[in-house]
């Protein structure tokens, strides 16, 4: 089974540490917005992944699960 970019989220935010609540705000969007994208029931937009992959400092491959590194 493939890794998908919600999983991958929730890793990755869990691993620092930190509550959607938190991550939204490093990001500068909602807490509701983490949570459907953890979910999976709305997908990141370009500029979102690109924050994530760098405040993560993985991949966009690795965030849409292409990589596992």
């Amino acid at each position: 089974m493939d890794i998908l970019f919600n999983e991958r989220l929730v890793q990755l935010r869990k691993e620092k540490g930190l509550t959607q609540v938190e991550l939204a705000k490093i990001l500068n969007t909602t807490q509701r917005r983490i949570s459907y994208m953890e979910s999976g029931k709305v997908e990141p937009d370009l500029s979102t992944l690109v924050a994530l992959s760098s405040y993560f400092e993985v991949s966009t491959d690795y965030l849409i699960g292409i990589k596992d590194y």
